[in-house]
């Protein structure tokens, strides 16, 4: 978590994300590469975890996403699974009080229902001791999948078109925001994915819309401060405009 003397670098950068989304793969062939079994790839990656909230409340984000478990992620060997939720019951036991310590509020985006009625429990603690927290909030996508995401919100409007609440006509990109995960934070900036693969794997579909993406080769395990720092970077250099023109394209037309 977070150390009260790491350098604050965020004035080198010149303009930076307020909300940043993380793919983080790799772990699994960085075990491999080691000789080692999966799930040490994966205890390996909490460390990664760590070192990146802990730079993102350094860099004053407002919010970090991180993908941490798919709903396509069931499908893995179940003895991998089990470990994978062992681990997560762990890692919020050992981590929720440093959060907490560091002004971070703490969210679990997905369908938890699935889960444990433990880890589900263990959800429900780590959200409420930091719920009014005011610095980073960190959002563990755990059982989510994009499509799961807007599928959700499309049965809550069509509720309120049964029940009479809702004309059909008047559902608007609005209207579905709301009720979208994430739908209360800024919009996601940047997405970094590590790793090596260049593809969004169902994640955060409705809210990547207008995101910059950064693709790195490094495997989730070995992402640091370093290169974190550099996908800030890279934004700092990209040109959004929302589907506009720039000033220069518009005097040119």
């Amino acid at each position: 978590m977070p150390s009260d003397n790491q350098k604050n670098t965020n004035d080198l950068l010149p303009s930076g994300p307020r909300h940043v989304a993380i793919i983080m793969d790799g772990n699994g062939r960085w075990a491999k590469n080691r000789g080692k079994m999966r799930i040490f790839g994966h205890q390996a990656g909490v460390k990664a975890v760590r070192r990146s909230v802990s730079f993102a409340v350094n860099q004053k984000l407002d919010a970090l996403t991180l993908y941490a478990f798919s709903s396509e992620n069931w499908n893995r060997p179940a003895q991998e699974v089990s470990a994978l939720m062992e681990l997560f019951v762990r890692a919020l036991d050992s981590e929720v009080k440093s959060l907490h310590k560091h002004n971070v509020r703490l969210r679990v985006v997905g369908d938890i229902g699935r889960f444990s009625p433990r880890l589900q429990e263990r959800i429900r603690r780590s959200e409420a001791l930091t719920e009014n927290n005011q610095g980073l909030t960190l959002n563990i996508a755990a059982n989510y999948g994009g499509r799961w995401d807007i599928i959700q919100g499309v049965r809550q409007l069509a509720e309120q078109v049964q029940e009479g609440i809702l004309r059909p006509d008047s559902i608007n990109e609005a209207s579905l925001c709301q009720y979208i995960c994430l739908n209360d934070l800024a919009p996601v900036d940047l997405v970094i994915r590590t790793g090596g693969e260049h593809r969004i794997s169902n994640f955060l579909l409705w809210q990547i819309a207008y995101a910059e993406l950064y693709f790195t080769d490094v495997l989730w395990p070995d992402f640091d401060e370093q290169v974190f720092e550099g996908a800030l970077n890279a934004f700092a250099q990209r040109e959004r405009r929302f589907g506009g023109t720039t000033p220069i394209d518009a005097d040119a037309s």
